[in-house]
């Protein structure tokens, strides 16, 4: 995968989180124990240009480790546009346990 796909009307916004401890608990505590993500959470990991980075503040949500990007949803195709590479799966869950 190269791009994230377009949101949902109900997903105003995406959030890119930065640390992969932060993506896990989402993943597993969240996404794999909700009926409307068929029970999986990933994982993933991407590199981003910088310089497109830069029109974003990292936000600090909760806990030191919960830090994340705000990218409103009309501006989620800007920002596909600055993923350098491709979008990797780093780990998987399934009903909350690691499967990949």
């Amino acid at each position: 995968m190269r791009q994230f796909p377009p949101r949902l009307p109900e997903q105003p916004i995406f959030y890119p989180v930065l640390n992969f401890q932060y993506a896990e608990r989402i993943a597993r505590d969240w996404n794999s124990k909700d009926e409307r993500y068929a029970h999986v959470g990933y994982v993933t990991e991407f590199d981003v240009r910088s310089d497109h980075l830069s029109n974003y503040e990292p936000q600090q949500v909760g806990s030191r480790i919960n830090v994340e990007y705000w990218i409103p949803a009309d501006e989620l195709p800007g920002f596909n546009d600055a993923i350098v590479g491709e979008i990797r799966v780093v780990a998987e869950y399934l009903d909350g346990e690691r499967a990949h």
